[in-house]
């Protein structure tokens, strides 16, 4: 198609002629919004830099002759730096005669990689870098697993719970002197019954005797 006619169409539809391959023959041209293209373009680049995590490089210098307090302070500070995700960079600096015992500085980088095995990985080996030693460590991911949950017991269907046995009470009556009272048998009763008519009989029988 020839450039004037590409140019009327794009005008007769309001929109832009935009040259979209200018190295081919001929060039490849296309009717588009060129605005609405342009704004859509940075919306998408913007989204991409959003998903892609920034990794940021902290550093952390020691010297080879080093306290145990000291060397405990500055690892509490490399440790923090990567539990919050960043790389760190372990710098040993030797002065003057430190640079005859390098070996020096080995040994500690090693043992700072021992100590934060747990949350850090190696990611550059120390090498040595002129008058300084050098060692990267990255953060390790924790893998986090849910607690087991515990199992229910729950009643088979259709069955309910018994409820609670209510406890038996057993209640005396109180005599007075505080104590249970005696409670009167009926055996007893016919006893005293009897105990009572004896004197009667006794008084018939001599009325009898003396007739």
């Amino acid at each position: 198609m020839p450039t004037a006619t590409a140019l009327a169409r794009a005008k007769e539809l309001d929109l832009d002629l935009v040259e979209v391959a200018p190295q081919a023959d001929p060039p490849v041209v296309r009717i588009m919004d060129f605005g609405k293209w342009k704004y859509e373009q940075d919306v998408r680049a913007k989204e991409s830099r959003k998903k892609q995590s920034q990794v940021i490089v902290k550093e952390m210098k020691f010297r080879p002759k080093i306290s145990d307090h000291d060397f405990s302070i500055k690892k509490g500070h490399v440790e923090r730096f990567l539990e919050e995700g960043d790389k760190v960079k372990v710098t040993i600096m030797f002065r003057g005669r430190e640079m005859a015992h390098t070996e020096l500085g080995a040994r500690l980088l090693d043992r700072l990689a021992r100590e934060l095995g747990e949350i850090s990985q190696v990611e550059a080996a120390p090498k040595q870098d002129g008058r300084n030693m050098t060692m990267v460590l990255s953060p390790v991911k924790r893998v986090v697993k849910p607690a087991p949950k515990e199992p229910q017991q729950r009643a088979p269907s259709g069955e309910r719970p018994a409820p609670p046995a209510a406890p038996s009470e057993v209640r005396s009556k109180a005599g007075p002197s505080g104590g249970p009272a005696n409670v009167p048998v009926a055996g007893s009763v016919a006893a005293e019954a009897e105990d009572e008519d004896a004197p009667r009989r006794r008084q018939a029988a001599e009325a009898d005797g003396h007739g």
